[in-house]
C-alpha cells in the first residue's frame, strides 16, 4: 500500500466509486487509492466478489439501483464524508504521479477543482496522442463548488470555479473485448441521440456527412492519432462511426416523430 506521507498537513480527502461487478478490475483501482482518508464504493448489485473486495480494502460500501451514470456518481459524492472528494470508475488507478500531484494540491489548496490527463489502454496499447489522451477529467473537487451533471451517459463535473490541472495520468485500463466495447458505443450513441431529440434538436445530411470526416482529421492527423498505431487508427475511427451513427439515429427519432 502506497505510504501517505502528507496525510496529517493536507485536507483530508474521500475517494467515490460506482461499481457494478467489477471484482475483475477494481482490486488495482482500491489500490491506487489506499493513500485516501476514505473510500466510498456505491454499488448497484454485484452479484460477483466486487463488495467482499471493497470491504477488505477498507472501503464503505453503499447500494444503490442504478440512478444512470451522471446520478450515480453524485448520489456518491453525496455520501462522502469529506467535502474534498476525487471520482473513480472501477478500471482506472492513480498513477504515482498523479498521487503526489493530488497530495500537494491538498495542502493550502489554491483551487476548489482540479482536472488531470487520463490515458486509455485501448487494444493493448496506451494511447498517447489523438482522442485517447490528454483526454483532460474533472475529477478532484471540493464538492461544495462542484457536482456531477444528471446526464444519463457522457457525464461531466460541473463547476463555476476555476478548474486547474494536475501532472500525472489517471490510468484507464478497460478489460473489456472490443465486441464489448462496441456495444457500449451503440448504447451510447442510443442515449446521445434520444437527449438531443428530447432537447428538440434535429440533424441535418451536412452533420451527417461532415462530422465523422471533420472528426478523423482533427485526430488522426492535427492530434497525431497516427503515431498510436493500428490501436490508435481503430479508436478513432470508432469515434468518427459513433459520430455519424448517433446523428443517423437523431434522424431515425425525428421521422419516427413524423410519422
Amino acid at each position: 500500500m502506497m505510504q501517505n506521507t502528507n496525510k496529517n498537513t493536507r485536507q483530508p480527502l474521500s475517494v467515490t466509486i460506482v461499481a457494478l461487478n467489477a471484482a475483475h478490475q477494481i482490486t488495482a483501482c482500491l489500490e491506487s487509492v489506499a493513500f485516501a482518508d476514505e473510500i466510498v464504493v456505491v454499488d448497484s448489485g454485484s452479484t460477483d466478489a466486487t463488495l467482499e473486495i471493497a470491504r477488505k480494502h477498507g472501503a464503505r460500501v453503499i447500494h444503490q439501483d442504478w440512478l444512470g451514470f451522471g446520478p450515480q456518481k453524485q448520489f456518491a459524492v453525496t455520501q462522502a464524508s469529506y467535502d474534498w472528494v476525487l471520482c473513480l470508475d472501477c478500471d482506472e488507478r492513480i498513477s504515482e504521479g498523479l498521487r503526489q500531484s493530488i497530495e500537494a494540491a491538498l495542502v493550502n489548496p489554491e483551487y476548489q477543482a482540479y482536472q488531470m490527463p487520463r490515458c486509455n489502454r485501448f487494444m493493448g496499447r496506451w494511447l498517447r496522442h489523438g482522442e485517447g489522451y490528454p483526454d483532460w477529467s474533472l475529477r478532484l473537487f471540493n464538492r461544495h463548488v462542484a457536482g456531477w451533471s444528471e446526464d444519463a451517459v457522457h457525464e461531466k463535473v460541473i463547476t463555476a470555479t476555476t478548474v486547474c490541472r494536475l501532472k500525472g495520468d489517471l490510468l484507464h485500463e478497460s478489460a473489456e473485448s472490443l465486441d464489448t466495447y462496441l456495444e457500449k458505443q451503440n448504447r451510447y450513441t442510443t442515449l446521445q441521440a434520444q437527449k438531443m431529440a428530447d432537447l428538440g434538436k434535429l440533424a441535418s445530411l451536412v452533420q451527417l456527412i461532415f462530422s465523422p470526416v471533420l472528426r478523423f482529421i482533427k485526430f488522426y492527423f492535427v492530434r497525431l492519432g497516427f503515431l498510436d498505431g493500428l490501436p490508435g487508427l481503430v479508436h478513432i475511427s470508432i469515434g468518427c462511426f459513433n459520430s455519424f451513427i448517433k446523428y443517423a439515429k437523431l434522424k431515425a427519432l425525428s421521422r419516427k416523430d413524423e410519422g
